[in-house]
């Protein structure tokens, strides 16, 4: 049965592939208590209820075609209010594309 090799993760540790380092899980817990929670970064009623209306109207994902679940900031507002409320920046995305290609392509940048 075929596996993938392990990998070198940067501090020097081998772990299996797909699986995390414990200084990147250390590193992540660190990341999640800095971070304001969703209310505070803006999710909030307003936006759940602009969400809704939203993707009612654009109900395909702007990857794929599939059923969209996730509306998106094409451009990261990273707390600017005005990017944040702008709907030319918004498209709607599946759970897939949300949580992979577009996660990806913003790490690139």
């Amino acid at each position: 049965m075929p596996f993938k090799p392990r990998r070198v993760c940067n501090c020097g540790n081998r772990v299996w592939a797909g699986e995390l380092c414990p200084c990147q899980i250390k590193r992540k817990a660190e990341n999640d208590r800095r971070r304001p929670n969703a209310s505070d970064r803006g999710y909030d009623s307003r936006w759940s209820k602009a969400r809704r209306t939203f993707l009612d109207k654009h109900p395909d994902c702007a990857m794929c075609g599939k059923p969209a679940v996730v509306v998106d900031h094409k451009t990261p507002h990273r707390g600017d209010r005005t990017k944040f409320w702008d709907k030319g920046n918004w498209q709607p995305l599946c759970t897939h594309h949300h949580n992979s290609t577009k996660q990806s392509l913003e790490r690139s940048k």
